[in-house]
């Protein structure tokens, strides 16, 4: 029989039989991911996006409108915003992208002749061999065709694999699809999905979940307005100072900016090597692309990360690069994508258990009172 205290009443077997059932639910689950992976990705696109919109029909939903009309509205124009970005940025990236994998061997000798002042005493100390701008520049060569040749095997692939080409298409077209319906039903689905909570723990679950997604909007939503700004900034800031190719190294820097430290290397590295090969010995030109890039990491340090972001959402960087790695490695970009969102969900559990263990006999022992 049980107790008002929900559980307390259970007997072992009952318990055990739960954890049983729950154990083999969730492995049937990741099973069926892994299974259907492949075709995954339009669902799981239109399921964030769902996720991100769902608080604008929420607004507008107490301006007055119906809850159908405001995803109608809120679905046409993210299409439209998506489609007219999409045809402003995407000719002139790749555009640029494909200029910038040609001339990469002739940038790599123009950096390696003009640090190699620098570098040749250092390497000499360390008892490294010198520094071979002829070998550079033939490793650079050898990268770009490898570059090449990659992604004309990606599009034969594309061309060949029908899963490929339905995920293409599905993400032209299932994704809206996906994301209107997720929308207009969002309420429906979290009912429904309340309803099915086991009863006893019902009250547990909707804290957890009331947490997670705090973390998730706190983090997820912000992270991804704090990507786009910066993203922005170095595009735009880049291209201003002159930097050839600074559109696609701007948008890059931007987008990676969600890991952890990786993102800001990478882009700073990028941009002041391109301005290293362009610039001198007009060094103003260096100093310009610096500043763009130290004018975006103060603005996300003091700006933009606090007022996006916060620090209520307890994810810690380590944290947020291993779940990155292990969704890529299980699932590949479904699971990039879903990575940080689990990770929330994953750390909060983690602090409930923990929050139980402490309350515990197991952790304050016998001469707790």
């Amino acid at each position: 029989m049980t107790t008002e205290g929900g559980t307390q009443g259970a007997t072992p077997t009952t318990n055990g039989t739960r954890w049983r059932f729950w154990l083999a639910a969730a492995a049937v689950f990741l099973l069926v991911l892994w299974l259907l992976n492949d075709i995954l990705l339009p669902f799981v696109v239109g399921m964030v996006v769902a996720y991100f919109l769902d608080p604008v029909v929420a607004r507008l939903q107490r301006l007055g409108l119906s809850r159908t009309l405001a995803t109608t509205a809120v679905t046409v124009v993210a299409v439209l915003l998506a489609i007219g970005i999409a045809m402003a940025i995407l000719p002139p990236l790749f555009g640029q992208v494909q200029a910038l994998i040609v001339k990469a061997p002739e940038y790599v000798v123009t950096v390696a002749t003009r640090i190699q002042p620098v570098i040749e005493p250092l390497l000499e100390k360390v008892g490294l061999p010198p520094l071979s701008v002829q070998d550079l520049q033939a490793e650079a060569s050898q990268w770009a065709g490898k570059v090449f040749a990659a992604a004309g095997g990606i599009a034969g692939q594309v061309a060949q694999r029908g899963v490929a080409i339905i995920n293409l298409l599905g993400l032209l077209f299932i994704t809206p699809v996906v994301t209107f319906y997720m929308l207009r039903d969002w309420e429906k689905v979290l009912a429904a999905i309340d309803s099915g909570l086991p009863l006893d723990h019902a009250d547990t679950i909707r804290k957890l979940a009331r947490e997670s997604n705090a973390a998730i909007a706190g983090y997820v939503r912000g992270q991804a307005l704090v990507c786009l700004c910066l993203g922005s900034i170095y595009a735009i800031g880049l291209s201003l100072v002159g930097l050839q190719f600074g559109l696609v190294i701007g948008l890059i820097a931007g987008a990676i900016s969600f890991i952890p430290f990786v993102g800001t290397f990478v882009g700073a590295v990028m941009a002041i090597g391109m301005a290293l090969a362009q610039f001198p010995p007009e060094w103003m030109g260096v100093v310009k692309v610096a500043a763009v890039f130290l004018f975006g990491q103060t603005m996300e340090g003091n700006v933009l990360s606090p007022k996006l972001v916060g620090d209520r959402v307890g994810l810690h960087p380590v944290w947020i690069m291993f779940a990155l790695l292990a969704g890529g490695s299980l699932f590949g970009f479904v699971g990039i994508l879903v990575a940080v969102p689990t990770a929330a969900v994953v750390g909060v559990i983690v602090r409930h258990l923990i929050g139980r263990y402490r309350e515990s006999a197991i952790y304050r022992g016998s001469t707790s009172g």
